[in-house]
């Protein structure tokens, strides 16, 4: 894994110091790559490519970058992995007679380009990428990134000028960066918490989209250049779609057993390093799963990580570690302070380069950090609960809006009002008293904070609205906003125009997978762990697993309303159920509870009325209010006020 940027332009650069700016561009991203570097340009195309390594697979020089393909045609820069390039390269040989330099996977995708073209080699590739490849013979430069969206890659044309890479900041270097904040974009972040792809929080750059590669010729004009567009290799609609026309018919047995046997593989080649490898551990279903199979494919005990917290309600270290000691791993926890949480909080603006409010961000970054200090690389269990649906929304919406739907709105309304005129820990404290006769899985964590949630959704028109809901921070963004852009409207990001008549629930699934997952998790997951110089690798996310998972019937993912199910039958065979069995918590810190104690000095700086007039982008007497209400212990706003927190902290750091 590592860090790449670059500029391009179908006209002259003129006295431009290309190699000065590019050298820039490249040193924004050593976080990335802290173990080579070097830049390559080509003065007569008006091409400029850097490229920051992290040394994973092949360490020596012989996996350095910008790389040329061995007829010299292509060159290239490359962040990630692609898993199956010991067998993409047996097949190449079989086709030609190669002299190959080293054992990168960077090497086999050049060779790749030369015999299969670039969608061929795409389609064959296993793994999560993003890379832009100079053609010199056609003279066009194509940006392209993994199915899902595992690495990121920004681009955008800036006064003619092309500008792309790994992160935003390295884009910023370039004196030709355009910073003007997009507001529908912002818009879209109070609304969910983080920007959707296409769009960045800046106007003129954009995100490529997962699964889509773009290749825009640079020798017919910059007119011709910008209107070149993005096409898909892969869709989660084809697959969707394919699963549909030829469902999996076999036996529940056989279901467990195939299952196994891809989670086997595809950690088999995620394992794969020449540096030191461990892997994160909640003690949930997904990190368990991914640990339990790395630990049966390993003759040695696997490095394992866990976070956790004083605060009830939040800490799962000690499951992590029940697992860690039933497994024998040789695992290491550490425990999160509120005064750790402060000192990163003001780091995240970087961090992250978007404003980005998910705030297990923290302990995400503290897990990584820890890992950092043995490991070059993790594996994780991300992805679980969107491609086997373990989230408590697809357990709960459609009974949710089957029960509500008949109520007429006005008495929804009221039964709201009713529900949130009781703060959170108001209701905690009477849950409390009787969660206890309650049958485990009844029994919730942060109950008042779920009730509070429950009562946004009484007002839903449709059950697309109620999971609009959901997912929701600010429902409506321009309460608080005073340019809101299109505030009504919503993010689609799995196809609205198709035609599959998806059930609820795989409706859910397949908007998370292209929006929540993407833009969500992965960032999440990828700028804390790259911030620390440590890869990433997410095997639930191989697309013959995510294939495997929708040809399934959905009573092998929910059943006795629980999610996960054939997940957990492939764990159960490593670890007992009673070590896992226990209500949905989830990667959360107590950020309510510290607005109001710790880190509230730092929201009211950010808060102020002075500042948020001057800088004319809230309404700052409606923030104020929703301000004075959590800090009162009248409402939980905590999602909604760090939203407009993480907004004002990157605009501090970044515009």
């Amino acid at each position: 894994m590592c860090g790449f940027t670059g500029f391009a332009t179908p006209r002259s650069w003129g006295a431009l110091d290309a190699a000065k700016i590019l050298q820039m561009m490249a040193s924004a991203l050593s976080h990335r790559g802290p173990d080579d570097e070097d830049i390559w340009l080509d003065r007569q195309a008006n091409v400029a490519l850097a490229h920051r390594r992290l040394a994973i697979v092949d360490l020596s020089t012989a996996g350095h970058q910008p790389m040329h393909s061995a007829s010299d045609r292509f060159v290239i820069v490359y962040n990630g992995e692609v898993y199956n390039y010991q067998e993409l390269r047996l097949e190449l040989e079989k086709i030609a007679s190669w002299q190959w330099r080293g054992h990168s996977d960077t090497e086999v995708l050049l060779a790749g380009f030369e015999t299969w073209g670039i969608i061929g080699t795409l389609q064959r590739s296993v793994g999560m990428f993003s890379f832009a490849l100079w053609d010199k013979a056609e003279h066009t430069l194509t940006l392209a990134r993994d199915r899902f969206g595992e690495k990121p890659l920004y681009y955008g044309w800036n006064d003619g000028m092309l500008l792309f890479g790994s992160e935003l900041k390295a884009l910023k270097q370039h004196p030709s960066f355009d910073r003007e904040i997009d507001h529908y974009a912002l818009t879209l972040m109070l609304r969910y918490g983080y920007v959707p792809t296409p769009h960045s929080i800046y106007k003129k750059t954009k995100k490529l989209s997962p699964g889509h590669y773009i290749t825009i010729p640079l020798n017919q004009g910059v007119a011709l250049a910008q209107a070149a567009t993005s096409s898909p290799y892969w869709s989660l609609e084809n697959v969707i779609e394919q699963a549909a026309h030829s469902p999996f018919s076999g036996t529940e047995g056989e279901a467990i057993e195939q299952l196994d046997s891809l989670l086997r593989q595809t950690i088999r080649q995620q394992q794969v390093a020449d540096v030191p490898l461990g892997a994160f551990l909640s003690g949930g279903v997904d990190s368990s799963t991914i640990v339990a199979l790395m630990q049966a494919e390993s003759s040695q005990p696997v490095k394992t990580f866990s976070i956790g917290f004083n605060e009830s309600g939040y800490n799962e270290a000690g499951y992590a570690k029940a697992v860690a000691q039933h497994l024998k791993t040789d695992h290491t926890e550490l425990y999160v302070t509120p005064q750790e949480v402060i000192d990163l909080v003001p780091k995240l603006a970087q961090i992250w380069d978007e404003p980005f409010a998910d705030s297990s961000q923290m302990p995400t970054y503290l897990v990584a950090e820890l890992a950092k200090r043995q490991v070059t690389v993790a594996l994780s269990g991300d992805a679980g609960d969107e491609v086997f649906a373990g989230y408590n929304r697809y357990l709960l919406a459609q009974a949710v809006w089957r029960r509500i739907s008949p109520l007429p709105q006005t008495v929804r309304r009221a039964m709201s009002s009713g529900l949130t005129a009781v703060a959170p820990e108001q209701w905690d404290k009477l849950y409390k008293n009787t969660s206890q006769i309650l049958p485990k899985k009844y029994q919730l964590a942060q109950f008042g904070d779920k009730l509070h949630k429950f009562s946004a959704l009484l007002a839903a028109t449709s059950d697309k609205a109620l999971y609009q809901s959901l997912i929701t921070y600010w429902g409506n963004p321009a309460s608080i906003l005073l340019n809101a852009a299109n505030a009504a409207q919503v993010h689609q990001a799995f196809d609205p125009n198709n035609q599959m008549n998806l059930d609820f629930t795989s409706w859910m699934m397949a908007q998370d997978t292209k929006s929540y997952l993407t833009d969500d998790i992965l960032v999440k997951v990828d700028r804390a762990a790259m911030a620390n110089s440590l890869e990433t690798r997410v095997p639930l996310l191989d697309h013959r697993i995510v294939e495997f998972a929708w040809s399934l019937p959905g009573d092998m993912k929910i059943r006795n309303q629980q999610g996960k199910w054939l997940l957990r039958q492939v764990l159960y065979k490593y670890v007992p159920a009673s070590l896992i069995e226990r209500p949905k918590q989830g990667f959360a810190i107590p950020i309510g509870t510290w607005l109001r104690g710790p880190l509230k000095a730092w929201a009211e700086r950010l808060l102020d009325r002075p500042r948020l007039q001057q800088e004319g982008i809230f309404n700052t007497e409606m923030v104020h209010r929703y301000w004075q209400e959590h800090l009162s212990g009248k409402r939980n706003w905590q999602h909604q006020i760090w939203a407009v927190l993480m907004f004002q902290n990157w605009l501090e750091h970044n515009n």
